[in-house]
């Protein structure tokens, strides 16, 4: 492991107030709360920087009643299936449907077909996460 570096900062009261209300239940102190924010910020840009394969989760929720939204999701999925990699399926309640699907590919294509599945008539809630391979 690297040497450690001690470094202050100024942050107004209130967003620290928020900011340590946050971590509370996830973090044993600040330091390791504002190192992985670092490393996700540096990921993210590292992700768009790249021009070679990246991997990632497609997060969907969406009402499967919603006519004709399956055949779609489908369609696109084999349009660019060479970066589908995996899935899973859970039902939700009676009317909604989470889809988590294991994506590797090129940066662009895989923010393409995302925004693509994000986008259709159905979906309530989508989200990409990347991290790169490396």
């Amino acid at each position: 492991m690297s040497e450690l570096v001690r470094f202050g900062v100024s942050i107004e009261e209130k967003l620290l107030e928020k900011f340590d209300n946050m971590i509370e239940e996830s973090y044993n102190n600040r330091s390791e709360a504002i190192r992985d924010l670092i490393r996700e910020k540096l990921i993210e840009k590292r992700c768009k920087e790249i021009k070679e394969e990246v991997v990632g989760s497609l997060t969907l929720i969406y009402n499967h009643h919603q006519r004709g939204l399956i055949d779609k999701m489908v369609e696109l999925q084999h349009d660019y299936h060479h970066l589908f990699k995996s899935n899973l399926h859970l039902h939700l309640s009676h009317d909604y449907c989470l889809e988590v699907i294991i994506v590797e590919g090129k940066l662009e294509e895989i923010e393409d077909i995302s925004n693509k599945l994000i986008a259709l008539k159905g979906i309530k809630h989508g989200k990409l996460t990347l991290s790169t391979i490396e």
